[in-house]
């Protein structure tokens, strides 16, 4: 397995509860280092631009609304097999299903408000990572 970068958000519903230093001791005890990380207000244009596959879902809105309710901090992580590894301990998506020690099942409060974001793909990943970051700003 070769060394990959991946993006990872803490969600608003995460920040507001102080959970970034929680959830960053998760994602590092994972074997990821982080690379890349800040703490952001996102816009409207941001998060509509990030969620753009999405744009025909009826949750669309509320995700936008959600995403731009509160800071968020934006992250890239580097690590062996990084895209699979993030989502594993990020653990599924409905907290309900994850698994234990899994970030969402810790730290979730539900299906939308699942405290993370993270890439599904090394291209989805590369393309999030320079939405938000340039490779100026992510020392490894």
């Amino acid at each position: 397995m070769a060394t990959q970068r991946t993006f990872s958000i803490i969600k608003p519903d995460a920040t507001e509860r102080n959970l970034t230093g929680a959830i960053n001791a998760v994602i590092e005890k994972a074997g990821l280092r982080i690379i890349g990380q800040r703490r952001i207000k996102m816009t409207r244009e941001q998060a509509e631009r990030f969620y753009g596959v999405h744009k025909e879902r009826p949750f669309f809105g509320e995700l936008v609304d959600f995403m731009t309710s509160g800071p968020v901090v934006v992250q890239v992580l580097e690590g062996e097999n990084a895209v699979k590894a993030h989502r594993d301990v990020m653990g599924a998506t409905n907290p309900e299903e994850a698994a234990d020690g899994t970030i969402r099942k810790l730290y979730a409060k539900s299906i939308g408000e699942n405290s993370v974001h993270g890439s599904d793909s090394e291209e989805n990943a590369d393309l999030e990572i320079r939405q938000f970051f340039s490779e100026a700003e992510i020392v490894g």
